[in-house]
C-alpha cells in the first residue's frame, strides 16, 4: 500500500512539474506591454519597497529562482533574468516576495531559515539508515525500533519543514501578484496568467508537503505495529 502511495505521489509530482512547465512556456510567449525584464521588474520591485540591500544576480538553469537570505540575493534564472513576458514577471516578482517578507521580519520566513540546519541533519541521517539498510541494520548497532524512532525524529523535521514552506510560498505570490498588478506590471488581459503560473508554482510545494507527511505517517505506523 505504501509503495503504491508513493507511486501516485511520484506521478502526481511528475504531472505538476509538467503542467507548470507547459505553463511557464506558455506564459513566456505573451510579452509584457512595458517591454520590462524580469530583471527590471526585480529592481522596481525591491526600490518600490525600499530594498536597496538586496541585489538581483543571474544564476545558470532552469527554473532555478530562488532568493537567499544568507547573502540577500535574488537569484533568477537566464531565462527569466533576461526575458520580457508574464512569466518572468511572474516569476522575478515572486522571488522579490521572499525579500519583502525577509525585510519585514515575515514569521514563516525567519522559521524557516532557523529549520535549515535542522533539515540537512535529518536527511543526512535518512542516508545514512537508508545505505546501512542496504547491508542490514545490525550494522548500526541499533534495534528496529530504534530505528523507527531515528527515522521519525528525522522525517518529523523534514515534513514540518515542508509545511512550513507552504505560508511562505503562498504569501510571497500573493506579495507578488499584489503589487505586479498595482504597478502596472500586468494588465487585465494577462494578470490572469501570472497568476496561474504562480498558482502552478506553489502547488508543487503542496505535493511536497503532503508527501513528506505521509511518509512520517508511515514510519509511524510501522512503530505502532511494531510495539
Amino acid at each position: 500500500m505504501f509503495i503504491l502511495i508513493i507511486v501516485v505521489f511520484m506521478a502526481l509530482g511528475f504531472y505538476v512539474q509538467n503542467r507548470l512547465k507547459s505553463r511557464f512556456k506558455k506564459y513566456s510567449k505573451e510579452l509584457l506591454h512595458n517591454g520590462m525584464s524580469g530583471a527590471q521588474v526585480a529592481e522596481a520591485m525591491l526600490d518600490h519597497y525600499g530594498i536597496s540591500s538586496v541585489n538581483v544576480v543571474s544564476v545558470p538553469g532552469k527554473l532555478t529562482d530562488h532568493y537567499n537570505p544568507a547573502n540577500r540575493t535574488v537569484n533568477l534564472s537566464p531565462e527569466v533574468y533576461e526575458g520580457r513576458n508574464v512569466a518572468s514577471a511572474a516569476i522575478a516578482a515572486h522571488e522579490c516576495g521572499h525579500a519583502v517578507q525577509h525585510s519585514t521580519a515575515y514569521f514563516w520566513l525567519g522559521m524557516r531559515t532557523k529549520m535549515v540546519p535542522m533539515v540537512n541533519a535529518s536527511s543526512q541521517i535518512m542516508r545514512m539508515v537508508f545505505f546501512a539498510s542496504l547491508f542490514g541494520m545490525g550494522l548500526l548497532g541499533l534495534g528496529y525500533s530504534n530505528i523507527l524512532i531515528l527515522l521519525i525524529a528525522a522525517q518529523a523535521i523534514i515534513a514540518s519543514f515542508a509545511v512550513v514552506t507552504l505560508p511562505v510560498e503562498y504569501d510571497a505570490s500573493r506579495r507578488a501578484l499584489v503589487w505586479l498588478k498595482g504597478a502596472g506590471i500586468t494588465n487585465p488581459h494577462n494578470h490572469g496568467m501570472a497568476e496561474d503560473a504562480l498558482k502552478w508554482a506553489a502547488r508543487t510545494y503542496l505535493v511536497a508537503a503532503i508527501a513528506a507527511a505521509t511518509q512520517l505517517l508511515y514510519y509511524v505506523m510501522l512503530y505502532m505495529r511494531r510495539n
